[in-house]
C-alpha cells in the first residue's frame, strides 16, 4: 500500500501578513532619500533662515543628489534662491512670501558652523547702531582669514581684514572699535553724538570684557588706542588706562576734532 504524503497548507492570508511584514521592515530601515532628509531638515527651520550648501551637512557622495533636491525644493515654494549657492526659507503672510534683509542672508557668510568668522563693518554697520542714516551701496565684511566678495540682492559685499581672529566673544568689541577708527568719515554723524554712543556702550561692559577690548584696541591704530583710552578714562578717572597710554607716541597729536567740553581728558591723551 502507498502510504500516504504528509503535507501542510498554510493559509494564503498567513503569507500575505509575512510580506507585509518584511516590506514594513524594509521600509523602517530603508536609508532616507537624500530629498526627504534635506526636506524635514529645512521644515523645522525658523522662517528667514539662511543657507549655503554647508549647512546641509552634505555627504559628499551626495552632492549630485542634493542640488538635485534643492532646485525642486525651490519650485515646491520650501526655499528660495538668493544669490548662487546661497538660499533662504522665505517667510509666508498673507501678502505673499517675505525674503530676508540683505544683512541676514549674509549670516551664512559669518560664520563657520556655529563659530563666527566676521562680522559687518563701515556704513552698513554704522546705519543699524543708529550713527547715520546713510544706506551704503556695499556691504563691508571684516574677517581675519577670509577675503568674503560675493553679492547678495542688489548689494556688493567687500572684503576687510580685520585686526585680529573673530570669534563669537569679541566680535562686538571689534564693531566698537571700528566706529573709533572711522569716527572722522562716518556720514552724517555728529561727534558728539558718537562720543555719548560709544561712552555708553563702554559702560556696558564688565571688567573683563573691558580688559579684553583693551586687549584687542592695541592691535588698532595708535589714534584708536589713543581715543579708546581717554574713553575710558572718561568713565573711570581714578584707573588709568596705562597699557593704552604706553602705547601711544607722546610726541603725536591726534586730530579728532573733538571738543574738551565733550571730552575733558583729550589732553592727557594727545587728542583735540
Amino acid at each position: 500500500m502507498e502510504a500516504k504524503k504528509n503535507t501542510i497548507k498554510i493559509p494564503m492570508s498567513s503569507i500575505l501578513h509575512q510580506i507585509l511584514d518584511i516590506s514594513v521592515l524594509f521600509y523602517i530601515f530603508t536609508p532616507m532619500t537624500v530629498a526627504r532628509k534635506l526636506e524635514k531638515r529645512i521644515e523645522k527651520w525658523q522662517d528667514g533662515t539662511t543657507f549655503k550648501y554647508q549647512e546641509l551637512a552634505i555627504a559628499p557622495e551626495d552632492y549630485g543628489a542634493a542640488t538635485k533636491a534643492i532646485e525642486r525644493l525651490i519650485k515646491k515654494g520650501l526655499i528660495n534662491r538668493a544669490s548662487t549657492g546661497l538660499f533662504y526659507k522665505p517667510k509666508k503672510t498673507a501678502f505673499g512670501n517675505l525674503k530676508p534683509k540683505e544683512e541676514d542672508l549674509l549670516k551664512p557668510y559669518l560664520f563657520e558652523g556655529k563659530e563666527r568668522i566676521a562680522y559687518i563693518t563701515g556704513t552698513s554697520l554704522f546705519n543699524r547702531m543708529g550713527l547715520t542714516t546713510q544706506v551704503p551701496k556695499n556691504i563691508r565684511v571684516a574677517s581675519r582669514g577670509k577675503r568674503i566678495i560675493t553679492k547678495v540682492g542688489s548689494l556688493q559685499v567687500k572684503p576687510v581684514k580685520s585686526y585680529v581672529e573673530v570669534t563669537n566673544d569679541n566680535y562686538y568689541l571689534m564693531e566698537l572699535l571700528d566706529v573709533l577708527k572711522d569716527f572722522k568719515t562716518i556720514p552724517d554723524s555728529e561727534k558728539s553724538q558718537v562720543i555719548k554712543f560709544i561712552i555708553q556702550k563702554f559702560k556696558t561692559l564688565s571688567k573683563k570684557e573691558q580688559d579684553k577690548l583693551i586687549e584687542i584696541a592695541l592691535k588698532y591704530p595708535p589714534r584708536v588706542r589713543s581715543l579708546t583710552g581717554a574713553l575710558l578714562n572718561d568713565i573711570s578717572p581714578k584707573e588709568p588706562v596705562i597699557r593704552l597710554k604706553k602705547s601711544i607716541n607722546p610726541l603725536t597729536v591726534y586730530e579728532f576734532g573733538i571738543d574738551n567740553k565733550i571730552l575733558p581728558n583729550i589732553e592727557y591723551w594727545n587728542i583735540r
